[in-house]
């Protein structure tokens, strides 16, 4: 099921099918995509930022995708589009199909008698369907996964090998869950119980009763986890993107076509907006509200609610080990300095009042 290269393409004939202008000799045959700096002539590239201008002026590919700003910086056979990027995405699912997977069920996986198989699924090696699992047409299932009771999962989805999905959760349709994706496992909700207030006392484990809802459309990273509600659902609405190793906890609310980079983690009940991009290793507190068309950068804690959509940033850059050394002293006496500061104003107030 690995992507490789199947058919081949003139520019016109890819122009036909997404859009956009060819430039120059449309009869211009392709057949796989790759970068401005490795290509050859067989290879459509694409330039997505003006900065590699010089990258494009050195390739040696067959054709190249430009914006509309950028339609005459080459030569080269092209397709002028408003949206390079995106149109290079579409080209390269268009050259490099993936394998399609045998209909069926392996002879080693276990499917309970009451799932509910949908036309040209795909059950892999060694996979495990739970009682009443509803699996859509055309779902792929890969080797070792497990679908817990009571799953369902829509028509087009595709779970990679080793994808946990826990009983009761609901993937949408076209969803893709990459390959140890723990969906549905319990959050982490945990009471106190002690007769008095020194030690003696133990945790008692609170049932995690809500699910995990996948909307459609939705791509999941590897190991990334999605933990179930613990009274309310956990909800990814349609097409969101998550990234290799999420924590999603319980009662979270992630809104439709967010994206969130690797490595962060979002406490339980914080609602994230509509539209927004989360860079990698982020920590967002729990119980918080995050409007939509938010940016937040990489390493930055979120402690409190954002309210308005635009771009947040925290955490402190690096520099020399010296030079940081001297910093992180001056920082932990701000509180000093900021009050030593406020009685060197009065005083100067006061001296001002009395010159007047």
């Amino acid at each position: 099921m690995m992507p490789h290269a199947m058919f081949s393409f003139t520019l016109h004939q890819i122009a036909d099918q997404l859009g956009g202008e060819v430039a120059g000799a449309g009869d211009t045959r392709v057949e796989k995509a790759g970068t401005l700096d490795n290509s050859d002539s067989a290879t459509i590239t694409f330039l997505m930022h003006e900065r590699f201008l010089p990258e494009l002026r050195g390739t040696r590919a067959g054709a190249v995708i430009l914006s509309t700003a950028q339609r005459d910086a080459t030569q080269l056979p092209r397709i002028v589009c408003s949206n390079p990027h995106a149109y290079f995405a579409r080209v390269t699912a268009l050259l490099h199909p993936l394998d399609k997977s045998p209909t069926g069920v392996h002879e080693s996986a276990i499917l309970d008698g009451s799932v509910k198989l949908g036309a040209d699924a795909s059950i892999g090696p060694h996979a495990v369907v739970g009682r009443n699992a509803r699996i859509g047409a055309g779902v792929v299932i890969g080797a070792n996964c497990t679908v817990g009771d009571d799953v369902s999962i829509g028509a087009g989805s595709r779970l990679w090998p080793g994808v946990t999905i826990y009983h009761g959760c609901s993937v949408g349709e076209r969803v893709i869950l990459h390959a140890g994706a723990v969906i549905g496992a319990d959050g982490f909700g945990n009471a106190w119980e002690s007769e008095n207030s020194g030690e003696g006392g133990h945790w008692v484990k609170v049932p995690q009763i809500g699910r995990a809802i996948i909307g459609n459309d939705v791509e999941i990273g590897a190991n990334t986890t999605v933990d179930r509600g613990a009274i309310d659902d956990t909800v990814i609405e349609d097409g969101v993107r998550l990234d290799n190793l999420i924590m999603i906890a319980h009662n979270v609310r992630v809104g439709a076509h967010t994206a969130i980079a690797a490595c962060t983690g979002i406490a339980g009940s914080t609602r994230i907006g509509r539209y927004c991009r989360i860079g990698g290793a982020v920590g967002i507190s729990g119980h918080l509200t995050i409007a939509d068309h938010v940016e937040i950068a990489g390493k930055t804690l979120i402690t409190k609610s954002i309210t308005q959509a635009g771009s947040y940033s925290g955490g402190y850059p690096f520099e020399e080990t010296r030079g940081w050394r001297r910093n992180a002293i001056q920082i932990r006496h701000l509180d000093e300095m900021a009050k030593h500061i406020k009685q060197l104003e009065q005083r100067l107030a006061q001296l001002e009042g009395k010159s007047s």
